[in-house]
């Protein structure tokens, strides 16, 4: 995984990103008028909820924002945490506490956008019991959502945790492996193009929805009552820009959790109701 924002952002912000990332000085951050953000997303479906978030904002605030897309879950707090960035909107609170204690950066929550359930899907088995001795289990290597992966496999009887309220626990951290899983720990945009190559992996719904995997179709899936709800973050501070207040209060929104709906089919939870 590389940490240079540059290189990761879709190739129709390439330019724009590498001096967003060069100088900081991207136009529309906090120094410019109050009434301009730029939000940055992961790109995909949620990508499309967050423009109808914005096109509420415009009407009803007057609201000006743009949104910056990346793909992968480290650059967008690289970007917010330099200034680059008003607010991103892709991540949850276990993940966002880590990259603070990592990273140390100074991060507040905004507002809570949706849970997105993540799955455990297969290409070669039909259910959970058929998961042979030795079966190859790919996890995203991210902090909080492999320990996330782990639990529900704890939850299900299919390994034992040594802590099963470690948000983070890694495979090291299994204390019983009865089936002799293997584990292999992948970037989790890259999760959709190893399933073939694999037993099972866990995907999350950011990446599953538009690799045409259904959460109906999951071995393994959460449930509505998942603490991992999606956040708007923001630099601590900047929770009281009344900019920022309106963004939240567009987003959460009848017409947000509708096109949620039409994109995620019902695996898209609000986490503000």
């Amino acid at each position: 995984m590389t940490n240079t924002l540059a290189n990761l952002l879709r190739p129709t912000r390439l330019l724009a990103a590498a001096a967003l990332v060069g100088t900081g000085l991207l136009a529309g951050c906090s120094s410019e008028e109050d009434q301009t953000l730029k939000i940055g997303t992961v790109a995909g479906p949620e990508t499309e909820v967050m423009q109808v978030a914005l096109g509420i904002a415009k009407e009803k605030y007057d609201l000006d924002a743009e949104i910056i897309e990346f793909t992968d879950y480290v650059s967008p707090n690289a970007a917010l945490a330099d200034g680059s960035l008003d607010a991103n909107a892709f991540q949850h609170e276990p993940y966002m506490q880590s990259m603070v204690n990592d990273r140390g950066y100074d991060f507040a929550i905004a507002g809570r956008t949706f849970v997105y359930p993540i799955g455990a899907y297969s290409e070669k088995f039909e259910s959970i019991d058929d998961l042979p001795e030795g079966a190859v289990i790919a996890l995203p290597n991210d902090p909080s959502n492999e320990g996330r992966s782990l639990i529900l496999m704890h939850n299900q009887g299919l390994i034992e945790l040594e802590d099963p309220q470690n948000l983070e626990a890694t495979p090291i951290d299994i204390i019983d492996n009865p089936n002799d899983f293997e584990f292999r720990e992948i970037e989790a945009a890259q999760l959709p193009r190893v399933l073939p190559d694999v037993d099972m992996a866990f995907i999350n719904n950011t990446f599953a929805q538009p690799a045409g995997l259904s959460l109906d179709d999951a071995l393994i899936k959460e449930g509505p009552e998942s603490p991992y709800v999606n956040l708007i973050v923001v630099r601590s501070g900047d929770e009281d820009r009344e900019a920022i207040k309106q963004l939240v209060d567009a987003y959460q929104s009848d017409a947000v959790i509708a096109k949620a709906d039409e994109l995620f089919k019902g695996a898209a939870v609000p986490g503000w109701q």
